[in-house]
């Protein structure tokens, strides 16, 4: 396999530096990424209207809801090529990397069409306020219009994920940010295009993303190289990919499926509570995303490790990525609802607006730390291809029990904070299960080694 010098070496020398080098351009390229739609959320909440800021706050569980399925299937391909890298099969790699840029390019004209008709009836499933449907069906459907550059940009980002190449995928959502911004303000500050023009902007964003990182992949040495020409499905690369993105895609619908019943809860009360409820989720995906990187780099770490037979590194790479997510998260978690008012003042200067979304922070922001139990130990099984372990969990601890306590508990206990409630009990309960059954996972493995 040829040397590569953005390729890091998973599987030989020190671990934290490596996981550090790995995880925290990943962090931020996640957090580049929610910044579109915090720009979006900001500016439409100082420059537009109270529903404005409610109809593109409110819309990313509807979106997650819906491309949720072919992000697991790029955490798939992930593990697929982290794998044939492991193993040093440079034939199996290219294939791995031509079935991946097909699905990308399959599903993102997928999901735009099926965005763009399903956007009105789900907002009218979750009953979205009167004075909010007719801008956030907008918003929905010219953002969707954007998920072929998204899909491909995401797909992209794997690939390169998979060799340990994550500062790339950074830079250019840094370039995709400021223009994005930059369109923000013209369209909507100078144009008075509200949501369409955040929409607008958005789109323009990520089409800019997706074209530079086709670039490096095109340039990329063997056998990371895209053939643009060649792309093909490979369906014993492809089998494998559905076989371990499918559970983790499918875990992400159900989990968004019960974040969209959170968000019918939340509409309930009013278009203030939406908006409060919008700005707080932006600083839980932020401090989220911190989790998620190391999430990524316990697959890409864990993958190539298995891959390579190597089970005394892979527990190592999974304490390392529990200790280094758990520590940074806690500490963005209570800095962030330590300076709540400033925080939230970013978005509306509303007082029942930031009322709402100061009680969201006190509740869920400040206990978000407990994912990290389950998201590492997830992502450790996966790693090892064992995906459905960590689906059918978190499908159980989480997403179930969110119904439960939404049409149970809410109910019978009235009350948004109540409501918000649900986040540290379905954290808890999920990781407790999550760690018996990495815990489990790996007694068994030291059991057939000693065999």
């Amino acid at each position: 396999m040829k040397s590569n010098s953005k390729e890091i070496d998973m599987l030989h020398g020190p671990l934290l530096k490596k996981i550090l080098v790995f995880a925290l351009p990943l962090a931020l390229s996640s957090m580049m990424q929610q910044l579109f739609n915090s720009i979006d959320v900001a500016v439409v909440g100082h420059f537009a209207s109270r529903e404005a800021l409610a109809a593109v706050g409110s819309n990313g569980p509807v979106i997650n809801l819906l491309i949720n399925l072919f992000i697991g299937v790029s955490m798939g391909a992930t593990v697929v090529i982290s794998n044939h890298i492991g193993q040093r099969d440079d034939n199996s790699t290219k294939k791995a990397i031509s079935t991946a840029a097909f699905v990308a390019v399959a599903s993102g004209i997928f999901l735009m069409f099926l965005g763009f008709m399903a956007a009105r009836p789900i907002l009218e499933i979750i009953d979205t306020p009167d004075d909010v449907l007719d801008l956030a069906e907008l918003y929905l459907r010219i953002y969707f219009c954007g998920m072929p550059f998204l899909m491909v940009f995401n797909f992209a980002a794997a690939i390169l994920r998979s060799i340990g190449d994550t500062k790339r995928p950074l830079y250019i959502l840094i370039a995709a940010g400021v223009v994005n911004a930059l369109l923000n303000l013209l369209l909507v500050v100078v144009f008075h295009m509200s949501v369409a023009g955040v929409a607008i902007a958005t789109c323009i964003a990520n089409a800019i993303s997706a074209t530079l990182i086709v670039r490096i992949l095109i340039s990329e040495a063997e056998p990371y190289k895209l053939d643009v020409k060649g792309i093909r499905v490979e369906w014993k690369e492809l089998k494998r990919m559905l076989q371990i993105g499918v559970p983790a895609g499918i875990q992400g619908m159900i989990f968004s499926f019960s974040n969209v019943l959170m968000q019918s809860a939340i509409n309930g009360y009013g278009s203030a509570a939406i908006a409060g409820s919008a700005a707080a989720l932006n600083y839980e995906c932020y401090c989220y995303f911190i989790v998620a990187a190391f999430s990524g780099a316990a697959i890409s770490f864990v993958g190539q490790n298995y891959g390579a037979g190597n089970m005394l590194r892979v527990k190592r790479i999974y304490w390392i990525c529990m200790a280094l997510s758990f520590a940074l998260c806690c500490i963005s978690n209570l800095l962030i609802a330590w300076q709540h008012n400033l925080c939230l003042s970013a978005f509306s200067t509303d007082g029942e607006v930031l009322d709402y979304g100061s009680r969201r922070m006190m509740v869920v922001l400040t206990t978000q730390w407990i994912a990290c139990s389950y998201e590492i130990s997830g992502a450790a099984l996966r790693g090892m291809g064992r995906s459905m372990l960590p689906t059918l969990i978190t499908i159980v601890g989480t997403c179930l029990l969110r119904i439960f306590w939404i049409f149970v508990v809410a109910r019978h206990w009235h009350g948004f904070q109540t409501l918000m409630g649900i986040y540290p009990v379905s954290w808890m309960i999920t990781g407790c299960m999550m760690l018996t059954a990495l815990y489990l996972t790996f007694r068994k493995m030291e059991t057939q080694e000693a065999a």
